[in-house]
């Protein structure tokens, strides 16, 4: 098939995962993006400009989108002989946690609710994903004062598969070993953002220096214009303690660092899925994350018990006992290395395709 795979935010898990499916994909897929920034007016605009670059809808077989496009109005621009139309949701602006600035924006969320219901077939990053969705959805039709569309819930869990997205590394076997450093390093490699909750994990890092647990600290991960304070804090805080500070633009450095990595902690309040996580865990970091979100379903049940932390106390005692003993991990880093590889686009894309090849068939 020729496909037409519109980004209106091509940035972090976005980019990832739209450049993973475009070098994979058996099918020919042509990439239209516009720049991660001012997200709110690219669910607002984004239609306009695609409209605009992309003179011949009819050339395509499949148009492949993601949440952050308002995809009625793009139907409306292109009339009435466009292909089929595939929607992924990385996030929604439903269940989406506000920082302590936020208002909810309903407009933005409605437009998620309509956009699914007008794609032909609408895919989510995991069940945690999708049940928060239709949950928050259900609530906001409630507050409509009448006419309430009650029924298009239904509708949508209907037309509605969940599938993961592939990740950038290769399905080839890696051996973990163990690091050549003098200390543990603790690998952070999630966005610099208020939703991964960054505070709880320094301040579990400052009371295990404070006991004199040694470790190593690589600070990895995307940033926007505005970074926490709690980052520049750290900074200072953990001077002896960090080997590296910000985004790496290498794909290949920023791997090596994990591969280095023991430990990979999350202590987000939003994740629909975790590639950070994952690309962590393949290269050998064993993880510790917190019993919500996706967490537990991506990783395997057997060994939730020592991946799992339940309260900011609970990782501290998990992440000392890991730092003290780090060489008594690495078979379960091995085991959860294998088990990721799972993850890769070598062996999820196929998924993807004939899923792909259904809808232009008409299922």
């Amino acid at each position: 098939m020729k496909i037409l795979f519109l980004e209106p935010f091509f940035g972090g898990s976005h980019k990832d995962f739209a450049l993973g499916f475009a070098a994979h994909s058996s099918h020919d897929v042509d990439l239209v993006t516009l720049p991660d920034s001012f997200w709110k007016w690219r669910m607002r605009g984004a239609s306009l400009y695609f409209i605009q670059q992309v003179k011949n809808l009819s050339q395509y077989d499949l148009i492949f989108t993601t949440d952050m496009m308002n995809l009625t109005d793009f139907m409306a621009l292109g009339g009435r002989n466009l292909p089929p139309v595939v929607m992924y949701f990385h996030e929604n602006q439903l269940s989406y946690p506000l920082g302590s600035h936020g208002k909810r924006d309903f407009n933005l969320g409605f437009s998620n609710i309509v956009s699914a219901f007008a794609a032909d077939l609408v895919l989510f990053n995991s069940n945690f994903h999708f049940d928060a969705f239709i949950r928050a959805a259900k609530l906001q039709i409630k507050q409509m004062p009448d006419y309430r569309p009650d029924w298009i819930t239904n509708v949508l869990e209907k037309k509605t598969q969940v599938l993961y997205p592939g990740c950038r590394f290769s399905a080839m076997p890696i051996i973990v070993e163990k690091s050549p450093l003098d200390r543990p390093l603790i690998i952070w490699n999630h966005r610099w953002d208020y939703d991964k909750n960054p505070e709880d994990f320094f301040n579990v890092l400052k009371a295990l220096k404070k006991k004199g647990v040694g470790f190593y600290l690589a600070l990895l991960g995307e940033q926007y214009e505005i970074i926490p304070e709690v980052f520049k804090m750290a900074r200072q805080i953990f001077a002896e303690e960090i080997l590296v500070y910000g985004h790496l633009e290498s794909r290949e450095e920023y791997r090596s660092w994990l591969a280095r990595g023991s430990v990979v902690v999350s202590t987000a309040i939003q994740e629909n899925f975790g590639i950070s996580v994952v690309e962590a865990v393949r290269h050998g970091c064993f993880p510790l994350l917190p019993n919500r979100l996706s967490y537990p379903e991506i990783m395997p049940e057997k060994f939730h018990d020592e991946i799992i932390f339940n309260s900011r106390s609970d990782l501290q005692q998990k992440l000392e006992k890991l730092l003290l003993a780090p060489d008594k991990i690495l078979p379960v880093r091995q085991s959860l290395s294998d088990y990721t590889r799972r993850f890769s686009w070598e062996t999820i894309v196929n998924r993807y395709d004939k899923i792909l090849e259904k809808v232009k068939t008409g299922f």
